[in-house]
């Protein structure tokens, strides 16, 4: 069966399926016979994809809603080396994924309606579009989640970004009183200057 998918897309919607001229039926024949795979209810992979591939749009693609954060988004944005076997994703709490990705690993990190929303956006690499945390809020979250990452990265990725935006301390405090981490960001900057 000939299909008018792109091989140069990974990730489809049901409703870019549609406007590709897809039926329900012929989308349906095109699982059966392993040309997408069904994701969950809105999404699907094209398995003849040959592109570069990346986990964290293959992880927005599972999790629409979820946002790239902590040790990964640190990782993105150049405030760290450290690599892990897993993606940090954040969903706000009343939220629920219906299906995970075999690979990458997810670690999943709940917030409040509030804290989920706060400073983020979307980002997009080579292979697509993915929600990512900034990098004041990165650091912010990271010095919140200090004991989980551990005193001494804590310390290691405030410094790099202290180095890296000249010591923009002004636009930290200000994501740390949104977020309520004043005093810890304080204490850090303490250490550190």
């Amino acid at each position: 069966m000939t299909t008018c998918i792109p091989d140069s897309k990974q990730f489809f919607t049901i409703d870019e399926l549609k406007r590709l001229g897809l039926s329900l039926y012929k989308i349906n024949q095109l699982v059966n016979n392993n040309t997408l795979v069904k994701l969950n209810k809105k999404m699907y992979e094209n398995t003849g994809y040959t592109g570069e591939r990346s986990d964290f749009t293959r992880i927005a693609a599972y999790i629409p809603n979820g946002v790239i954060c902590l040790m990964s988004a640190a990782r993105y944005h150049g405030l760290t080396s450290s690599v892990s076997d897993t993606v940090d994703i954040a969903i706000e709490r009343t939220m629920k994924i219906s299906t995970f990705p075999d690979h990458p690993p997810v670690k999943v990190w709940y917030l409040s309606k509030e804290r989920y929303l706060s400073n983020f956006s979307f980002s997009e690499d080579s292979t697509g579009k993915f929600k990512i945390y900034s990098i004041e809020r990165t650091v912010i979250d990271i010095i919140h989640h200090r004991n989980q990452i551990g005193t001494e990265e804590t310390k290691k990725i405030l410094k790099n970004y202290l180095v890296r935006t000249g010591g923009n301390v002004f636009l930290l405090r200000k994501y740390a009183d949104q977020l309520r981490c004043r005093k810890l960001l304080d204490t850090y900057l303490e250490m550190l200057l």
